[in-house]
Parts: structure tokens; sequence; C-alpha cells
């Protein structure tokens, strides 16, 4: 993790298999949620190549731009043009028990499972409860680690902490 003058946000690339719900969630939300404290990116191991519709509705339901928002691989984010990473983090188990790249400048890494909304199988109601369901819980993590006191923890802590946001759980889950 870079060490940071106060005014510079820490970069964080949110991970999952297929970047199309989960990781673009965390992405958006991060990036609103942490505006100036945090830049968020989202990739895939194996990105689906385009952003799920599902997806897309919902932030833009929530005022979120979304022309930017594209499902990309996680190997823009290992070559030398890519940012240096402060933070990496799982959102999806597959991705999680991937061989991930070398991330120049050793981020923080972490996990936060979140059930795959676009599996989801059932009626309208059902799929979209699914979506709702990561939407709500990836925001829950989100709200905790932009509270954490990044500056004042060494890298053991925050790797603590950002195990514990991964288990947190929102109502509906409990």
């Amino acid at each position: 993790m870079r060490d940071l003058p106060p005014d510079e946000p820490y970069n964080v690339l949110f991970l999952c298999t297929g970047n199309s719900a989960r990781s673009i969630f965390a992405e958006a939300l991060l990036n609103r949620i942490g505006e100036g404290k945090f830049k968020a990116y989202s990739a895939g191991s194996f990105p689906k190549g385009q952003v799920n519709p599902r997806t897309l509705a919902m932030l833009e339901r929530y005022g979120f731009a979304t022309k930017e928002l594209r499902s990309k691989s996680w190997d823009e984010f290992a070559g030398p043009d890519a940012p240096e990473l402060d933070f990496v983090i799982t959102v999806c188990d597959d991705a999680a028990n991937e061989t991930c790249p070398i991330w120049p400048g050793h981020p923080v890494t972490g996990h936060w499972g979140v059930p795959d909304p676009s599996r989801v199988e059932g009626g309208e109601e059902k799929i979209a409860s699914a979506f709702l369901n990561a939407y709500l819980l990836l925001q829950l993590r989100v709200e905790l680690f932009t509270n954490l006191p990044t500056r004042n923890l060494d890298h053991i802590a925050l790797r603590h902490h950002l195990h514990e946001i991964g288990k947190a759980m929102h109502k509906s889950d409990a």
C-alpha cells in the first residue's frame, strides 16, 4: 500500500469472475460514498464483456452515472500503465479462489463474498430481489470500509478489518 498525502485517494480494485454485476456495484458505490478518499475500479478474471442490464438499471434508478462502467479484464490492472493499487477486494467466491496476477505495490487484499444475482433463476420478483440484496450488501460493506481510519492503520490491521467487513450482512440476510 502506498504512503499517500492526505488529499490523494486510495486506489481500490474490486474483482469478480464476470465483472458484470457485483464488482460493478462495488465500484459505483465506493466512487460515490468514498469520493475524495477512494478511487474504485472493477475487473474480472473472465469478464463477460458487458455489464448486466439489471445492474445498470438498478444503478440508474439510484442516480448513478453508468456511461463509464464496463466489463473488463483484471489484466488491465496488472500492467505498467495501471494505477498503483492500495486495496484489492474480491466480491465473489470464484475469483477469491483463483490465482490472481501479481499486483504492483503490494495492495491490502480482502474478500467480501456476495451471492451472484445473475445466477438466480425464477420469476422477475425473485431475480430483482437478488440484485437488490447484492446491491444492499455491498452498500453496507462499502459504508463500513469508508469509515475505517485507513491512514492510521497498518497493513495487518487493514487486512483484518477487510476480513471482518466481508462478514457483515444486511437485515434480509440475518
